[in-house]
């Protein structure tokens, strides 16, 4: 750069991004007559571009309520003095995308950060609710680097089935597995089936959705209170347009993604993760958002934190209540105040205050019995602990807040199924050789193994054991699990089997042993026999000839470094985080 391109302003609006035609003149002339084509005049040109990402799809009824957002943040924009512009991207739905949402969380980041490259926007508002559209929207937007802010679609409303209160999807699992143990029969099952999902929105439980919206409140990256109001409220609307001119005042101060995007404010997050119960996937994605502006997430310091950091939160699965109780407890300032001590306070916010002085802002609390005081958890430790041992070298992850503790310290002979389809084949077989107290064992369905990681980490109770009353075993997966999941579960083994880990020599028979209290997970064969299964058993790993499981399949990471692809990553890696 010469020394009078230093002094040239940077390009702001319109003539942000300038198309290569090789005469930036009429790149601007020819973009501008364009858009005037839309009604646009230059006053309204002039003005700073807020774009906004929609991630409205007829395939996705968390998003159900983007429209409204979008006019709502607009208007927001609009007062605020900008110009918004609405574009579309790719929209990924939980239930509705096969092989699983996670095949296409980088595939969306990607789209997300190239189209706020390509186009000309000062800030960009990014609108996402079901699980994996806000991990790739901050992935993307953590590569795309301009100033950037979440917002959350919110979380459904809750219904009613025979006079109980319902809501997905931790009692679509619950009432799922009353039908395969004959408790209920098909006729109440599709009953309960209409009142699960009672509005458009997010599961309004502690799912990995609302666990990404406390994430990204927790990191700095929505308003405050941004989080927990439902998706089909005026509370919801208000946060949209108080979003839109957030923007602007972004756009103006050059509030960039990076100086939002710290250590103190991942650290921050993995607090929140921990007191909420939260989804064991937003250890995945917290590693990939870190990935992307160069910090590795800690495992180890992670546990530690863990240990000291209660769950606070009383919401299913882990407790009893739902999301719109949890909006209606005061949302995250609740929950925050709490946890005030372990925090880090001098974390910069999209507001441009630090999250100690928005807590300041947000004033004292009320009583209510959504968020348990700091000595009265609903749970001692973090909901989540990270275990090691010769059967995950790199890690494994369990949610014990969500856990039957008289399994979480547990030895019990393996029945191994290899891959998701033997599972499906032999699971419910009557000649299953299984009992109450085996390990249950699915190999293959990590990053790669899959593809892309699924959430059969959740493996049904055997019918039979189902019939006979067994509500939970201990089971071991490279895969995920739903948030909305509940069990003694152990998920995120790394590396996984499909790359020749440990995990792939295990064989029905082997004694297995699970010990929460000592963070431990361990194959009780020698090393010397693992060795020589890992000599007779040579791995070959998934390939594919073309497209995008053919880049999925070269580049994908593991789950401790988010699952992202490598090449997406930050080029250097300067720190980690937690840092203590």
């Amino acid at each position: 750069m010469s020394q009078d391109d230093s002094k040239k302003p940077t390009a702001t609006g319109m003539q942000k991004g300038l198309t290569s035609y090789g005469d930036q003149g009429f790149s601007l002339f020819l973009r501008k007559a364009f858009i005037k084509g839309a009604g646009f005049t230059d006053k309204a040109l002039d003005r700073p571009v807020i774009g906004i990402a929609n991630t409205g799809s007829a395939y996705n009824p968390c998003h159900g309520n983007a429209p409204q957002l979008i006019e709502a943040v607009k208007r927001g924009v609009m007062l605020a003095g900008g110009l918004p512009m609405d574009f579309p991207t790719i929209s990924v739905h939980e239930s509705f995308a096969a092989p699983t949402s996670m095949y296409l969380r980088n595939l969306m980041s990607m789209d997300t950060e190239e189209m706020i490259r390509a186009q000309p926007m000062d800030a960009v508002v990014l609108i996402g609710g079901c699980d994996k559209t806000v991990p790739a929207q901050l992935m993307g937007a953590a590569s795309a680097g301009i100033p950037a802010i979440q917002l959350i679609t919110g979380s459904m409303l809750t219904g009613s089935h025979r006079g109980e209160r319902v809501g997905a999807c931790t009692d679509c699992r619950r009432y799922w597995a009353k039908f395969r143990a004959d408790e209920i029969d098909a006729e109440e099952v599709a009953a309960v089936n209409n009142q699960l999902v009672a509005s458009v929105g997010t599961c309004s439980v502690m799912g990995t959705a609302s666990t990404m919206a406390c994430i990204a409140e927790a990191l700095g990256m929505t308003v405050p209170g941004g989080a927990s109001p439902p998706a089909v409220t005026a509370d919801r609307i208000r946060v949209a347009e108080e979003t839109g001119a957030r923007a602007v005042q972004m756009a103006h101060d050059r509030l960039t993604i990076d100086k939002i995007l710290t250590p103190d404010a991942f650290e921050n997050a993995m607090r929140v993760l921990l007191a909420i119960g939260g989804s064991t996937n937003g250890i995945v994605h917290l590693a990939a958002i870190a990935g992307r502006v160069g910090l590795d997430i800690d495992l180890h310091a992670l546990d530690r934190m863990g240990r000291e950091t209660p769950v606070l939160l009383d919401l299913k699965p882990s407790g009893q209540h739902y999301m719109e109780d949890f909006h209606h407890a005061g949302g995250m300032a609740t929950l925050l105040r709490e946890l005030k001590p372990l925090l880090k306070l001098n974390a910069m916010t999209v507001t441009g205050r630090t999250l100690g002085e928005e807590l300041a802002a947000a004033g004292p609390g009320f009583k209510q019995d959504v968020v348990r005081p700091f000595d009265q958890p609903i749970y001692p430790q973090g909901g989540i602990a990270v275990l090691h041992g010769n059967l995950a070298p790199g890690g494994a992850i369990i949610k014990q807040s969500a856990a039957d503790p008289k399994l979480m310290e547990h030895e019990g002979r393996a029945v191994v199924f290899e891959n998701a389809q033997d599972l499906a084949a032999r699971i419910d077989a009557p000649d299953l050789d299984v009992n109450a107290d085996d390990i249950l064992v699915l190999k293959n369905i990590g990053p790669k193994g899959a593809p892309g990681m699924p959430e059969a980490g959740y493996i049904p109770i055997p019918m039979k054991l189902a019939r006979a009353g067994v509500k939970d075993m201990v089971r071991i997966s490279d895969g995920r699990m739903s948030g909305t999941g509940y069990g003694t579960i152990v998920l995120h083994v790394t590396p996984e089997a499909a790359i020749g880990g440990p995990f792939a020599q295990v064989r029905s028979g082997d004694r297995i042993r699970l010990s929460v209290k000592n963070r431990e997970i361990s194959l009780l064969v020698s090393d010397q026999e693992l060795a020589q299964r890992s000599r007779d058993n040579v791995i070959v790993e998934p390939t594919a000839k073309r497209g995008y499981l053919k880049l999925f399949l070269q580049t994908v990471t593991q789950a401790d470094q988010g699952v992202d692809f490598d090449f997406l990553r930050a080029p250097d890696t300067h720190g980690k985080t937690p840092k203590n």
